[in-house]
Formats: structure tokens, C-alpha cells, sequence
């Protein structure tokens, strides 16, 4: 007993010890644990600003409750903003908003609806209210912006089928005069202001997932019928008192959109738009293309003797002669060299399918010798045509052993053009790319302006007709003479501005046309502008002149010549006026080329109908044969396969 009694009183002391040095490691431990840990734990407490988005949401969710009856407010009424802010910014001041609200109340109405169906269509989407109203206010924002920058830069309005162009924005931000207002300014400030509001009330609406994909797949539809179904739209653009008038030029366009103003004109031009889209005709088949192509074929035709000359056109942006108005008292030094080429020549005057813009509707009718009408005048006619090779005039020659090229002295990609005039038939195609800086060009290149020098262009031509082996066709279409016209003596005079550039060009014309004379090759030149060129919206020489949807024909009427190097024989070009796509078919007569049926066909609509365009006179009765034709060789079978026929 005595001894455990011992053990015991000797162990207390041991175990002390042992507790002591036990608490001493947990105090280790304790502190280790601390230093490692606290660095962590203060990562993980939040900073200022996730402290002050918790706040604020936490504020916004509280202002959801509290103004309920706000919010509900400004979700009934945010249709009716968001017209009212688009509208203004395309009309520019509140007066001219004022003045069109007050006599188109019905248009405004119709305008609110469609807001309103769009805001519906965001909140199925987005479901959260403030993301839907910043997603609409942005795209109305945006496409009043858009208008505003169009038609002060052409004087044409915004269609939605323009948005095809968006992939080529930095493009066209060269062609645009954007003048940021304090006007616009003031209506960006207030955007933003009115939406950082709604943001912090925080309008919320209960939108059961059922209900949402209704609500959604109910405007989907809605919208496809306004653009799609006739039987639905008419009646209710006829209730809303929306102008329908069938546009067939610029000016009657420009005044549907003053009657309908900015929503309205969108919605109405792309029902539309869809009505006249390009469908099979009905009786499209080989037995009536071959119908149509049973004519007595000519094939005398043997080059004068097998003599192959070159055959160039020259698309000139943008060149128009304004001479054609007396009021404007345009001097004659302008034109000097173009009158002297004219009378060395053979000239008239031709019919364009386009105005101000869509060089590519002009470029169409001269590469395929088909009329833009016949496909129901898209803006954009390389759009709707077929992708595989296609009879474009390139392929006649390729045909005839010569050379085919294309010069543009602009982005390739701009219109698609490096991928679609591919397939004409062109065996080579030149671009210059001022974005880029790459060059297709074997000479060097100038500008004046903000486009390259149309000397270039002749120094171009020039190089290639002398360093191709084979007689060469080609086509170019210019640039210098695009719009913005504000460099020069003085930035604000357009027109004058204009004026001299094409006096820049004639200039150039006059030496490249010397220059032939001395190159012993037989040369044939033809030389158009594509339209009349695009001004600024109110200020505009046009306005000055009074033009309008009835009175604007002599604007698709362009001045035109033939020219040669050579002893070429003129005396079948037309004395009177006609369309652009015939000049393919002059120019086979001028240079004694074979026909084919197709040739012979097309010389006798010349004869028959020498113009067929929309815009020009909209009273011309449709040529159903024509058309077919012109389907048959862009988007159709190609049952008219000339001039494939030897391949």
C-alpha cells in the first residue's frame, strides 16, 4: 500500500510536465495555425466594391417592393419612351417630332404597339426587366443613330435589308458623315440617366416559364405575320393609317418614310420587301426557255476579219453630268475632256437601274447583260444568284480567246466581291485594300480624296493591256468619286467639291485615252457612271432642284461613250435611250462578235423595249419572257446554257 501510495505521489509531478508541455504544443499549434490561416481568411473577406454591389442590390430588391406601383408604371410606359426616344433622334430636334406626332397620331400609335410587342418578346427572353429594357433601348438607340448617319450622309433611309451590310461597318463608316450634335448628346445622356433609374428601382414581373415561352412564341409570330402574311398585315396598316404606296424610286421611298416616319417605315418596307422577293415563275421549265431562245441565229460575225480588239469598261463611281440641269449653271471646263471623248466617240445616253447607291445593281446589268428588274430589283442582286459558275459576259470572251479581268481599287471583300465575281468567269481580279494595305495592283497607287486616284485606274488598265498576251476584256469599276465629298477648297461645298474631282477625272480619262492612241493594239473603251452621286440629306443640291418620287426620272438617266483606237464601226449603237444591260450586245455588234441565240434574243428586246426599268418608268409593262431568261441565268437551271455550249 505504502508503495503505490509512492507511485502515485511520484507520478503528479511527472504528469504535470506533461500537461505542461502538452498545452505548450497546442499553444504552438494554436499560433502556427493563426499565422497560416489569417492571410487566408482575409483574402476571403470581401473588398469595397462587392461590399457596395451587395448594398446596392440588396437596396434594389428593397426599391422592387417599396415603389411596386412606380415600376409597374414604367414597364407600361417604356414602350411608349423608347418609340418616343428613337424617333427623336432620327428627326433630330422635338420640334420636327412634335410636328409629326401631331399630324400622323395613328403611325405613332402603331409604332408604340410595336414597341410594346418587342418589349414583351426581351422580357420572354431576358426575363429579368432591366436586362430587356437595356437590351431594347440599345437597338433603338442604335438604328435611330444608324438612320440619322444615312440619310445625312446619301439621303436615303435606313431599310432593314441594309443590315446585310453590317459585317462591313469599317467599310462604311469611310463613306459616312458622322457629325456627333449636342442634340445627340442630349439624347444619349438621357438614355443612359433614364436607364441607370430603372436599373436601381429594379421593376420586377412574374413570368412563370409557361407563360414566358407563350408570351415569346406569341410575338415571334406576330412579327412573322406583319412581315409574311398579307392577309394580316394589310388590314392593319390600313387601320393604322400607314402609307403602303408601292415605292419604285429613291424619292417616292424617301417621301413613304415622311408619312410613316422612322418604325413604321421598317416594318412597312419589309413586308414589303418579302412580297417582292423572287420566286420561280410558274411555268419555268426548259421547253419554254427553249420556246423563248428558237430564233434565227446570225453568226456571220468574225471579229472584222478575226482582228480581236480590247474591250474595256469603265464603271466610274459616282460620275454624273449636272449639266443636265439649267439652274445650276454648271460650267463646261468640268466636262472638257468627257465632251472631247464623246465626239471622238459615239455617246448617248443610258438608263441606270440605281441611284446615289448599290453600285452593284449597275455592275450586275453590265457583267450579265440582264436587267435587275428581272429579278425583282434587289439592292443587292449577287444576294440572290445561283452558287456555281454563272454566264456572266467574262465567259463569252474566255470563249473568244481573250483575257478577262476585274479592277477594283477597294476592299475585296466589301460586297463579297473576291468570293462571288469569281465565279463570272474573270480570270483575274484585282483589289486594292486601303484597310489592310495589300494591293492586287502592278502599278503604284495614288489617292485623291479619300479613295484611290482613278489615274491609277488608268495606269492600271494600260499595264494590262500591254502585258497580256491574248486580247483582253476587263471591267473596273472606280472609287475615287464616292462620297464623303468634304476635302477640298472648302469642306462644306459638296457639290463643289464633287465638281472638281470629276473634273480630276476627266483629266486622267483624257490621258489614258491619249495614251491608246499610241499603243498598237485595237482598243475599244466604254465609259458610265453608275449613278448620280450620293449628297447630304436636307442640304443637298436635289433639294435645290425640287426633285421628287415624280420628277426624278433624268436622275437614272447617265451620259455614256464608245470610244476606239481603231476605225470602229458605230452605226448600229442606238440612237435613243435604253438600259444599262444592253450594252453588252452593242459592244458584241461593235467589235463583229458571233451570236448565239441568247445574243440574238437580247438585240431584239433592244429593238422592242429598249428600256425595262423600275425605277426609271414603274409603267412599263412586265416581259414575262425577259425575266424568265434572266432567272434561268442567275438563280434558275441554266436551260439557256450559251455560253457554255463548247465546254
Amino acid at each position: 500500500m505504502a508503495d503505490t501510495s509512492k507511485e502515485m505521489t511520484k507520478s503528479k509531478p511527472e504528469s504535470s510536465a506533461v500537461q505542461t508541455k502538452s498545452k505548450k504544443v497546442m499553444d504552438d499549434v494554436s499560433e502556427i495555425k493563426e499565422r497560416t490561416t489569417t492571410p487566408i481568411d482575409s483574402k476571403k473577406e470581401p473588398n469595397k466594391f462587392i461590399k457596395w454591389v451587395r448594398a446596392l442590390n440588396e437596396k434594389r430588391e428593397e426599391n422592387s417592393k417599396k415603389f411596386s406601383l412606380v415600376n409597374l408604371l414604367i414597364l407600361i410606359l417604356f414602350p411608349i419612351y423608347i418609340t418616343c426616344m428613337s424617333e427623336i433622334i432620327q428627326a433630330k430636334t422635338l420640334s420636327n417630332f412634335g410636328g409629326f406626332f401631331a399630324a400622323h397620331m395613328t403611325v405613332f400609335i402603331f409604332d408604340i404597339l410595336i414597341a410594346a410587342i418587342i418589349f414583351v418578346l426581351m422580357l420572354a427572353i431576358f426575363k429579368k426587366c432591366w436586362l430587356a429594357i437595356l437590351a431594347q433601348s440599345a437597338m433603338y438607340v442604335a438604328l435611330g443613330t444608324v438612320e440619322l448617319f444615312k440619310y445625312n450622309t446619301n439621303g436615303n433611309h435606313l431599310l432593314l435589308s441594309d443590315m446585310r451590310l453590317a459585317k462591313n461597318v469599317k467599310s462604311l463608316s469611310s463613306f459616312a458623315y458622322i457629325k456627333i450634335t449636342w442634340q445627340l448628346v442630349l439624347c444619349y445622356i438621357v438614355a443612359i440617366l433614364i436607364f441607370l433609374a430603372i436599373f436601381y428601382l429594379n421593376p420586377k414581373i412574374k413570368f412563370k416559364p409557361l407563360h414566358r415561352v407563350a408570351a415569346g412564341l406569341g410575338c415571334v409570330v406576330f412579327g412573322f405575320a406583319m412581315v409574311t402574311f398579307s392577309g394580316f398585315y394589310k388590314p392593319v396598316y390600313k387601320f393604322f393609317k400607314i402609307d403602303t404606296t408601292k415605292a419604285t424610286n429613291a424619292f417616292l421611298l424617301n417621301e413613304k418614310f415622311d408619312n410613316n416616319s422612322f418604325i413604321a417605315f421598317l416594318v412597312q418596307t419589309a413586308s414589303e420587301s418579302y412580297a417582292n422577293r423572287l420566286v420561280e415563275p410558274d411555268d419555268y421549265n426548259k421547253a419554254n426557255i427553249d420556246r423563248i431562245l428558237d430564233v434565227k441565229v446570225d453568226k456571220s460575225g468574225d471579229f472584222n476579219g478575226g482582228k480581236k480588239p480590247n474591250v474595256i469598261f469603265i464603271m466610274s463611281e459616282s460620275y454624273a453630268d449636272f449639266r443636265v440641269f439649267d439652274q445650276l449653271k454648271v460650267d463646261d471646263s468640268y466636262y472638257k475632256y468627257f465632251d472631247k471623248a464623246r465626239k471622238e466617240g459615239c455617246s448617248g445616253t443610258l438608263i441606270t437601274p440605281t441611284y446615289a447607291s448599290w453600285t452593284v445593281r449597275a455592275e450586275f446589268e453590265l457583267m450579265f447583260g440582264l436587267p435587275v428588274k428581272g429579278i425583282k430589283d434587289p439592292n443587292m442582286p449577287q444576294r440572290v444568284l445561283a452558287d456555281h459558275s454563272l454566264p456572266a459576259m467574262a465567259r463569252y470572251y474566255n470563249q473568244w480567246g481573250y483575257n478577262t479581268a476585274y479592277v477594283h481599287p477597294f476592299m475585296a471583300e466589301f460586297y463579297s466581291r473576291h468570293k462571288i465575281y469569281g465565279r463570272f468567269g474573270f480570270k483575274e481580279m484585282l483589289f486594292h485594300d486601303d484597310y489592310s494595305d495589300t494591293t492586287d495592283f502592278t502599278v503604284d497607287v495614288d489617292h485623291y480624296g479619300t479613295y484611290v486616284d482613278d489615274k491609277t485606274i488608268f495606269n492600271q488598265l494600260l499595264d494590262l493591256v500591254k502585258t497580256s498576251d491574248d486580247p483582253i476584256y476587263i471591267h473596273t469599276t472606280t472609287m475615287q468619286n464616292h462620297q464623303p465629298y468634304d476635302q477640298g477648297e472648302d469642306p462644306d461645298d459638296e457639290f463643289g467639291n464633287y465638281l472638281q474631282w470629276i473634273q480630276h477625272t476627266n483629266e486622267g480619262l483624257n490621258d489614258f485615252l491619249e495614251a491608246l492612241k499610241k499603243i498598237d493594239e485595237p482598243t475599244l473603251v466604254f465609259f458610265v457612271g453608275d449613278h448620280f452621286p450620293s449628297l447630304r440629306g436636307e442640304t443637298s443640291v436635289y433639294n435645290e432642284l425640287g426633285l421628287n418620287g415624280q420628277n426624278c426620272d433624268i436622275l437614272y438617266e447617265q451620259k455614256y461613250f464608245y470610244w476606239a483606237n481603231y476605225d470602229a464601226d458605230f452605226s448600229k449603237v442606238p440612237q435613243e435611250k435604253y438600259s444599262f444591260f444592253y450594252v453588252p450586245y452593242v459592244v458584241f455588234d461593235i467589235i463583229d462578235a458571233p451570236h448565239d441565240a441568247f445574243i440574238e434574243k437580247m438585240m431584239s428586246y433592244l429593238k422592242k423595249t429598249p428600256i425595262y426599268s423600275t425605277a426609271y418608268n414603274a409603267d412599263i409593262p412586265e416581259n414575262d419572257d425577259l425575266n424568265m431568261l434572266t432567272y434561268d441565268r442567275v438563280v434558275g437551271s441554266l436551260y439557256s446554257t450559251s455560253p457554255l455550249d463548247d465546254d
